[in-house]
């Protein structure tokens, strides 16, 4: 499996290759149309993330000391966002998530180019990963 920093390599690899950011979010979009459904029954209060305008699930396994997601959000932009968690982090060790940072929306100008309030419900939505992943790492210790 790839690392993060290989997959973050990648995803901006690709946004790189998008000039104007009508094309970057008609990108983000296409991200999240080609996330794989999510159950509505797992659409649950338990699974919502909480701090996100919008709402967004994470329906999180931990297995062999690696955290796997389904994911999904009512927003077209945010469910972008949460296609790029996804790809970045689903199915990686719980230890790479006490390092995962934000740059790499950064790298790919969101940071400017995202409402406060997604920009709020991104961080929220990486520490509700992280706080997965810590809770499978003392379920693994």
């Amino acid at each position: 499996m790839a690392t993060v920093a290989e997959l973050e390599a990648e995803l901006i690899d690709n946004f790189n290759l998008l000039e104007t950011w009508e094309e970057k979010y008609d990108y983000l979009i296409e991200l999240g149309q080609e996330l794989a459904p999510m159950d509505p029954t797992q659409k649950t209060e338990e699974n919502r993330v909480k701090g996100c305008q919008s709402s967004v699930w994470f329906d999180i396994t931990c297995k062999d000391g690696r955290l796997y997601f389904d994911a999904d959000s009512d927003s077209l932009i945010v469910k972008g966002l949460v296609a790029i968690l996804h790809q970045l982090l689903n199915g990686q060790p719980v230890e790479s998530f006490a390092d995962v940072n934000l740059t790499v929306f950064e790298t790919l100008g969101f940071w400017r180019h995202l409402s406060s309030q997604r920009s709020n419900g991104l961080t929220a939505m990486v520490a509700h990963l992280r706080a997965a992943a810590a809770e499978c790492a003392q379920a693994k210790a």
